[in-house]
């Protein structure tokens, strides 16, 4: 609660009159008892929404098993699933035993974070295992980006060292950098040492997640390279199309079901009053972040949904839910610091940044079967660029505390200091995940842990790696049989043509 109920029983024993000590003495600790009751309250409710984001955020990883199971071939349906399961199970391990520490631990250094390894002295003054849980379903969520990138050609080993070492040690050291009281740039420093005097804006992380998750995906699939088939001789793009349409399309909505967890959960408390006695409370900012992430989402979708009916010439589902998905990815870092009228203006160019990094990877031979590095590494640095553009002052200061003369987003006169803070950001993102995760992958590759076989990639990894087939299927692309359907003739009682129709 934001007041304290304060008595005392000196004050109160003028008012009762001679000989009311005890009176006063019993009035005061009726409140102080109410006040406490007050305060439990608080906590009780604070600690049940985390709990219930964070729950949320784990249903996205249904999403994402869904939306990679369709969006890759059949043959490969197992194994992306597979994976997809991995990167929760091992995530939660490690999270557990390095990663929270890294990026939570407190006290620590500007770098990365030394306390709390397997939870050690916890809970701490600040943090429960609510906030745990909650900083662990991020962490497996950027693991999950990653696992797109490199989908239908990849190791099974490989996917378990990069998931642990993601989820242990990567991704919680940018979570430190940017969300840590202790981080070097983060906007939380109580010191008042901050970078270029606000910190980096990046509320539920378009750069911390999605960045990470796509600069990692990014390297894995340039280290290892595009799938067989995937372009020919001549460098011409061929469409390796994803077996389901409907699995994409529910994993699209779990995903955005689970947005709303991502983006207003990350406030971790709603009990927080900004103006006593109104509604101008927490809770009305965490309905106005869902309003921003729901439009700058659907506004994604639309300019997509158009943008490609230009381009190809048709209207296509699986464009459509990408679109939907790079637009919540641009708006999850300045997601409570905008107006909605700005989240519209996001999600269009995310919408373009997309198209255009599509196009930019099909020039470069660029093979990424869930377009992940295109929609959550450029989307995600767009999304950082547009908050440090759009922040409202009001709103930096009810969020990360009030700072007069706040440098708050360039085009509502807020100064480019806040730009600057974000475009550092995304050059030390893509410098530490190259470093990292680039390197890790090249060793992988060295030591002929990354790639499967030709063999193996042609006849597709659930049966020569899992053991038998997802379900029973046909490939476009390996199968030419076709059932034959006798036409009737309007004159003839007997069928007299044939009209074929592939499988």
């Amino acid at each position: 609660m934001s007041g304290v109920l304060s008595c005392s029983a000196t004050d109160l024993a003028v008012l009762l009159g001679p000989n009311a000590t005890a009176a006063a003495d019993y009035i005061c600790g009726q409140l102080g008892t109410v006040n406490n009751k007050f305060t439990d309250v608080a906590f009780a409710v604070d600690n049940t929404y985390l709990l219930f984001s964070a729950y949320l955020v784990f249903s996205m990883q249904l999403g994402f098993a869904m939306l990679c199971a369709g969006s890759v071939r059949a043959k490969n349906t197992m194994n992306i699933m597979l994976t997809n399961v991995l990167d929760a199970a091992a995530g939660g391990l490690f999270y557990y035993l390095f990663g929270y520490a890294f990026a939570f631990g407190s006290p620590s250094n500007g770098f990365i974070g030394k306390q709390n390894f397997g939870l050690k002295d916890f809970p701490t003054a600040t943090n429960d295992y609510s906030f745990f849980l909650y900083q662990w379903s991020f962490a497996i969520a950027a693991a999950g980006i990653t696992s797109g990138s490199i989908a239908e050609r990849t190791q099974f080993v490989a996917y378990l060292i990069y998931s642990s070492f993601l989820t242990g040690f990567v991704y919680p050291v940018v979570s430190h950098w940017f969300w840590s009281p202790d981080g070097w740039a983060s906007p939380f420093r109580t010191d008042g040492d901050l970078l270029f005097s606000t910190g980096a804006i990046d509320f539920a992380g378009s750069g911390v997640v999605h960045m990470v998750g796509g600069i990692a995906g990014l390297w894995g699939a340039l280290i290892e390279g595009p799938r067989l088939g995937r372009f020919d001789n001549g460098g011409r793009a061929i469409a390796l199309r994803g077996h389901s349409a409907s699995l994409v399309v529910l994993g699209t909505f779990l995903l955005w079901f689970g947005w709303y967890g991502f983006n207003p959960g990350s406030f971790n408390k709603i009990l927080v009053t900004y103006e006593s006695g109104s509604m101008n409370g927490q809770w009305s900012a965490i309905g106005r972040t869902a309003v921003t992430t729901t439009l700058a989402g659907c506004t994604a979708a639309l300019t997509t949904l158009f943008g490609k009916r230009l381009l190809s010439g048709h209207w296509n589902v699986t464009d459509v839910c990408n679109g939907l998905l790079g637009g919540f990815a641009a708006i999850t870092g300045g997601c409570s610091v905008v107006e909605p009228w700005a989240a519209i203006i996001c999600g269009f160019i995310a919408a373009l940044v997309l198209l255009g990094c599509n196009k930019l990877a099909e020039k470069l031979r660029y093979d990424d079967p869930l377009e992940a590095a295109q929609l959550h590494g450029g989307c995600g640095a767009w999304g950082l660029i547009f908050t440090a553009l759009f922040a409202k002052e009001k709103y930096l200061n009810q969020i990360y505390g009030v700072k007069p003369g706040r440098p708050h987003g360039l085009f509502l006169g807020g100064g480019g200091k806040l730009l600057g803070a974000q475009l550092i950001q995304i050059v030390v993102i893509i410098g530490w995940v190259s470093a990292t995760m680039g390197t890790l992958f090249f060793i992988l590759k060295k030591m002929k842990l990354l790639r499967i076989s030709a063999e193996d990639e042609t006849a597709g990894m659930d049966m020569t790696r899992h053991g038998g087939f997802a379900y029973m299927y046909f490939d476009d692309d390996e199968c030419h049989k076709a059932i034959q359907l006798r036409k009737v003739q309007p004159s003839s009682p007997s069928p007299s043509g044939v009209t074929t129709i592939p499988v």
